[in-house]
């Protein structure tokens, strides 16, 4: 199993588990977060770059892998990525570097799975 799919089983199963424990705030905010990347005044595709680059800045590895695969899925090339990184790097500082490195690494295994 490659990166790409063990972080998406992961997340999968232990999604489905947190779920299974039937708590009203977790689903709720599940589902907050599903509806929030959905289509609206702002595209899908801008909604992921948004999420990306919160997510650098954040320094969130997790949510980095999450929003640069839906950002692939809707058509952001590397030219694109590599701005979005620069933008969340300038915004959080040096600090975001180790994740920057991580998310740059993630962006070349999703690229390399078409190929």
């Amino acid at each position: 199993m490659d990166q790409v799919e063990e972080f998406n089983a992961y997340r999968s199963k232990m999604t489905s588990k947190l779920l299974e424990e039937n708590n009203k705030v977790l689903k709720r905010i599940f589902n907050l977060d599903t509806n929030a990347f959905n289509e609206g005044a702002l595209d899908k595709k801008t909604k992921e770059m948004l999420g990306l680059v919160a997510s650098l800045v954040l320094r969130c590895d997790d949510c980095v892998k999450y929003h640069l695969e839906s950002s692939y899925k809707t058509g952001v090339n590397k030219e694109e990525v590599m701005e979005i990184l620069s933008i969340g790097t300038l915004i959080g500082g040096t600090i975001v570097i180790p994740h920057l490195r991580r998310a740059y690494e993630y962006w070349e295994i999703l690229e390399s799975k078409e190929k």
